[in-house]
């Protein structure tokens, strides 16, 4: 269960990378990984309370971080 969650955190913080270097978000890149990892933190858990999710922890990392960086708004973007 541990290196479910440490996968999850390096997932989510590769995304919120590849996600401000290929120009998806203009957040920067720190605000970017903190959102990804936050989204998957929080899925990651509900995952595990209430026993949903799209397969593979991977795949529900991918699939939260990308979520969160598209509900999160910042004051940066334009």
């Amino acid at each position: 269960m541990f290196l479910a969650l440490f996968g999850t955190v390096v997932i989510a913080g590769m995304v919120g990378y590849i996600s401000e270097r290929s120009e998806f978000t203009h957040n920067g890149y720190l605000p970017s990984i903190i959102i990804c990892v936050g989204g998957a933190f929080l899925f990651y858990f509900v995952t595990i309370m209430f026993r949903v999710g799209f397969g593979s922890p991977g795949i529900d990392a991918i699939v939260a971080s990308i979520g969160a960086l598209i509900i999160v708004p910042t004051h940066w973007r334009k």
